[in-house]
């Protein structure tokens, strides 16, 4: 593999990037790989460190296909698609078909394989632990705000269930997002990606205890 290899995914992949909102964006990817590589330093099996990186800048290139309904997987979808991108850059089957894997395990959907490869395993974890902490919250609210634009209405509010909300009583609150960053934390599959998201998990508990003091007619904040 040469070392351009991932700087070369990277220009392929950024054209994709160009409808994504915010949550699956080039700076999602560009963080999701920053994490891999950061992982992949704390790992004592041998990593591929151009594969992962190139992965990391191709995992989400179906984002805004599957946001608009043109595909149902965008992990499955960005493996075949890469398979075309890449079928003219030199780049042996063996490779590609590692890419590929990379690709199609990375979500956190129980229809997603399971990782094998140590390569796809960082990026699976890499790409949950930013939705994890304080980047994650903020990730994790776009996403809302995602689902709201496709569904045509509130898919969450700005509000917690500890409050005396009439308004809320029959609706997703804010502490979906802790659920959701709760799952991913669980999700992890290296050791590495177990220690930073307990740390990243410590700003979250804070954060909704700020959150709730903050709100409500007893409110403390």
């Amino acid at each position: 593999m040469s070392p351009e290899f991932s700087s070369r995914a990277r220009a392929l992949a950024l054209p994709y990037y160009e409808d994504a909102l915010p949550a699956h964006d080039e700076f999602h990817a560009n963080r999701v790989r920053d994490l891999a590589l950061r992982l992949a330093a704390d790992v004592d099996s041998p990593i591929d460190e151009e594969l992962l990186a190139a992965a990391a800048w191709l995992h989400d290139i179906g984002r805004p296909l599957e946001r608009t309904g043109e595909i149902d997987d965008h992990g499955r979808w960005a493996a075949r698609e890469v398979g075309e991108l890449l079928g003219t850059e030199n780049v042996t089957t063996e490779r590609l078909t590692a890419v590929q894997h990379c690709l199609r395990t990375h979500s956190i959907r129980s229809s997603s394989p399971d990782p094998e490869r140590i390569e796809a395993k960082l990026l699976f974890d890499a790409d949950k632990l930013d939705a994890i902490g304080a980047v994650g919250i903020v990730r994790l609210a776009a996403i809302v705000g995602e689902r709201s634009e496709r569904s045509g209405g509130r898919y969450a509010v700005i509000d917690d269930a500890t409050a005396v909300r009439k308004a809320t009583a029959d609706q997703r609150d804010a502490s979906l997002l802790r659920e959701w960053a709760s799952e991913r934390l669980t999700a992890l599959h290296t050791e590495p990606a177990q220690r930073l998201g307990a740390s990243r998990w410590e700003y979250v508990v804070d954060f909704f205890e700020r959150f709730r003091g903050e709100i409500g007619p007893d409110a403390t904040r």
